[in-house]
């Protein structure tokens, strides 16, 4: 099955502006929270010394603004931060379906003689079975140690890199590993972030004591986001250079440079 040429670029057109937009919202937040936290760690230090309250200050567009922490929520309007995870990964399968898996861009005869089908059901597959398997891991004793978790996470997904783009065309193989990563990380959102936090909010309604691990989880997959966003959004613009990465003899390994540097991109980002 094939989508009418103007149709299909109308769609991809549409869904690339508000898959690109969407993911700003979403990155976006998730840096500026993770900053967020990471400020406050230092202020409640200092502010333990001080006998004060921790608060972080910040100035944007002219106004002054003070941020404090709460370890339980008021009778306020509570703001969640959701939808900009469900809508970047709804538009990115969207259009995963209209260029790849309709597309005709999703096989290469000179890699594999496999069929547009089979190779979809690898895709999608993949995106499934990547889940429990990272899933797995993070809450194992193994993921408790984040240099390990880091290390055996690395070589999966050099594994996984050096499968596709066996099986796919250089393109599609690149591209998978970016849907990989962002559905690992929408399904941290609404699987176990926002699970973790109804369940701290309840406890506090309830009067009983929140759970200080479930927190602690909760925060771990956000970071865990934060490093893997940087790899998913060098293998969103990988088509406009074939020549230095997917086209090229090595191109599985090179992408498994450039997820090290995202990773190193994202801790200093982390830290600015």
């Amino acid at each position: 099955m094939t989508i009418d040429p103007t149709v299909s670029e109308w769609l991809n057109l549409f869904g690339r502006w508000f898959h690109v937009f969407a993911g700003i919202l979403w990155v976006g937040t998730t840096y500026f929270f993770t900053w967020l936290d990471g400020r406050f760690t230092a202020e409640e230090k200092s502010a333990a010394q001080e006998n004060t309250a921790g608060q972080v200050w910040m100035v944007h567009s002219g106004g002054f603004y003070v941020v404090e922490k709460r370890k339980t929520p008021s009778q306020r309007e509570l703001h969640w931060f959701r939808w900009e995870a469900a809508l970047t990964w709804i538009s990115g399968m969207l259009l995963l379906t209209i260029v790849y898996y309709l597309g005709g861009a999703l096989i290469d005869r000179d890699v594999r003689d496999i069929s547009v089908g089979a190779a979809t059901a690898i895709g999608l597959g993949l995106l499934v079975v990547s889940w429990f398997a990272y899933d797995f891991l993070s809450r194992s004793p193994l993921g408790r140690n984040e240099m390990v978790f880091a290390l055996v996470s690395y070589i999966l997904l050099v594994c996984v890199a050096y499968g596709l783009t066996h099986v796919m065309s250089g393109r599609a193989a690149y591209i998978h590993v970016g849907a990989m990563l962002g559905t690992l990380m929408a399904a941290n959102v609404w699987l176990r972030i926002l699970p973790a936090q109804r369940q701290l909010i309840a406890a506090t309604k309830e009067g009983k004591q929140p759970d200080a691990a479930l927190a602690a989880r909760a925060k771990l997959r956000s970071k865990h986001n934060t490093y893997m966003v940087v790899p998913v959004v060098f293998t969103m613009i990988s088509n406009h250079f074939p020549v230095a990465t997917y086209g090229d003899r090595y191109h599985w390994a090179i992408l498994a440079v450039l997820i090290l540097v995202g990773w190193g991109a994202a801790m200093l980002i982390r830290r600015a």
